[in-house]
């Protein structure tokens, strides 16, 4: 296995950009969400959250339902089961990283001495 530094070059690049780091984020803490809702919640425009929703539809770690409340379009958005475990999985690799960070001050700091 790759030292936590070494992880970080390797960070899922779908997962890792900051609107789709937001939007399934928000995903994870719920069943599902509504266009309009993610697109507020990360505040881009439709065309951007649009793209990026896309994107993430595209890559497997969210799938999408289209359908009708009282005539009017309604397109939901939930986590994957693979989606899920990919984001799990990104945040582990930070996690790490950021504990190797704080163990190399403290050796750093050690050594200084």
């Amino acid at each position: 296995m790759a030292n936590p530094f070494e992880e970080l070059v390797t960070l899922d690049r779908v997962i890792h950009e900051p609107a789709r780091l937001a939007v399934l984020t928000a995903l994870g803490g719920c069943r599902s969400a509504d266009f309009a809702f993610l697109q507020k919640l990360i505040g881009l425009t439709s065309g951007n959250a649009s793209r990026h929703l896309a994107k993430l539809v595209d890559a497997g770690l969210v799938e999408v339902e289209k359908s009708f409340e009282r005539r009017m379009p309604r397109t939901t958005y939930r986590l994957t089961p693979t989606g899920r475990k990919a984001v799990q999985r990104y945040w582990q690799q930070l996690d790490r990283a950021q504990k190797a960070g704080a163990d190399l001050r403290t050796v750093v700091a050690a050594a200084r001495g």
